[in-house]
């Protein structure tokens, strides 16, 4: 966990104060906005990056962003601290707590507060999938942050040799290369499984094949939604992933390696992760790699990914002067200067059209195909009640359970339907718990 960055204005004072010095009191005249998120690493700096911009492009506020862990312990920090009356004006939250968030009756909507607080902001601009699943009642209640898609990495090479200019469009076709590559000799595996797999590879071929995941839209239109995913095609694709892991096309990490690596080092042909994998993937790839769109289902017209990441949401019960600064920030983060350079150092999607269009009127994506590659796929089409996102309370509980079933599958332990069929049932008993838990308040 990093410590909380001290603003050069608070280290002179501190100074001033040991030395006996009447130091002026800049930090005293600025308003401290406090900032929880759950970026460590190489994306944390990025974040103290941008909060030190925006505290030195104006006098008046100063940001203090401190790494609370994970975005499981993040949540579940913040729930404790407001509570105990402690809580942050400002907080990263994972796409899977919007419910939780939503009906906490913790939060400020945001762009309720960026209009009354009369921030310039084109709320129509946000990139639709992103839009959609953050808003309620047509308002966006959270500010996106770092919002990504999966994509599909391949390894030129493995697939040149093979006489492929690059991986088929649909999963059956698809299907034929990967087990040509490997019967050839060429890799020892056809892809690698990623560690979030449940939303690369059954979420998304949802949404992207525009297959229901839940009643109601999802859960946009009520808390009475049940999960059905066991009665679509996810059952084929859980069928057909098990099956390649069977027969050596696909390989699960281990013995050292993460699934990444296992792409990144030669061994497997492909990997299906976030476009947020760029960083790491050109850092450290010892291939001639590539990327591209999601395969989709033979006869299907494809639709639009989902996102992932995470928001930054506004809280109740800070002093009513702070919440200028709130807005102000808030507002910065979604500029389009901003965005751009956010996601160039971090491979994730610009949150905005605009600042997508800026990007392309440099050449950006240009020089980096690979990086407009999310956006497109984010941007096709219009967004259905099956793709447009997920609304499911306490949506990590229930992706625990899918999750567990499915590595049941992976593991020998359970068939396919079986196992969708106990995920579900357990899912919508979490459901029910939430709908018993928030009756009347969506």
């Amino acid at each position: 966990m990093e410590r909380t960055r001290r603003t050069l204005f608070g280290g002179l004072l501190a100074l001033g104060l040991m030395t006996g010095l009447a130091a002026p009191s800049v930090a005293q005249q600025r308003t401290e906005i406090q900032f929880w998120h759950a970026m460590g690493g190489v994306l944390g700096e990025r974040v103290d990056e941008i909060v030190s911009r925006y505290n030195a492009s104006q006098a008046k506020y100063t940001v203090v962003a401190t790494n609370k862990g994970n975005y499981d312990e993040v949540i579940n920090g913040t729930i404790a601290a407001y509570r105990a009356k402690k809580a942050p004006h400002l907080v990263q939250i994972y796409e899977r707590g919007f419910m939780t968030m939503l009906l906490s009756d913790a939060i400020v909507p945001v762009q309720d507060l960026l209009t009354e607080k009369k921030k310039q902001i084109d709320w129509a601009d946000f990139i639709k999938p992103v839009a959609s699943y953050y808003q309620y009642k047509g308002k966006l209640m959270t500010m996106p942050f770092n919002s990504s898609a999966p994509i599909l990495w391949y390894n030129k090479e493995h697939f040149e040799k093979a006489g492929y200019s690059a991986p088929a469009e649909t999963w059956q076709e698809l299907e034929k290369q990967l087990y040509a590559i490997k019967s050839k000799g060429i890799a020892d595996c056809g892809s690698s499984l990623a560690g979030d797999f449940f939303w690369s590879l059954i979420e998304n071929y949802s949404t992207v094949n525009d297959q229901p995941f839940g009643t109601r839209a999802n859960g946009y239109d009520g808390l009475d939604t049940v999960f059905v995913y066991n009665k679509t095609k996810v059952v084929q694709q859980v069928t057909r992933l098990k099956k390649w892991i069977d027969d050596g096309i696909m390989q699960i990490a281990g013995q050292g390696l993460s699934p990444e690596q296992l792409y990144t080092s030669g061994k497997c042909s492909t990997f299906f992760a976030s476009t947020a994998a760029h960083g790491s993937v050109e850092r450290n790839a010892k291939i001639k790699w590539s990327a591209t769109y999601l395969p989709w289902e033979e006869g299907t017209t494809p639709r639009n990914s989902s996102i992932g990441g995470a928001t930054i949401w506004a809280l109740k019960g800070q002093k009513a002067e702070d919440y200028d600064g709130v807005a102000d920030f808030l507002a910065f983060v979604a500029s389009p200067d901003l965005q751009v350079w956010w996601s160039k150092v971090t491979g994730y999607v610009p949150i905005t059209n605009k600042a997508y269009q800026v990007a392309k009127a440099e050449g950006y994506y240009k020089e980096n195909p690979t990086r407009e590659i999310a956006i497109l796929q984010l941007n096709r089409g219009t967004p259905t009640a099956n793709s447009q996102g997920f609304h499911f309370g306490n949506y990590t509980q229930s992706t625990f359970a899918l999750r567990q079933e499915m590595e049941a599958v992976w593991a020998g332990k359970k068939k396919p339907q079986e196992a969708l069929d106990d995920a579900v049932r357990r899912g919508n008993e979490i459901l029910r718990q939430f709908e018993k838990i928030y009756a009347g308040k969506y």
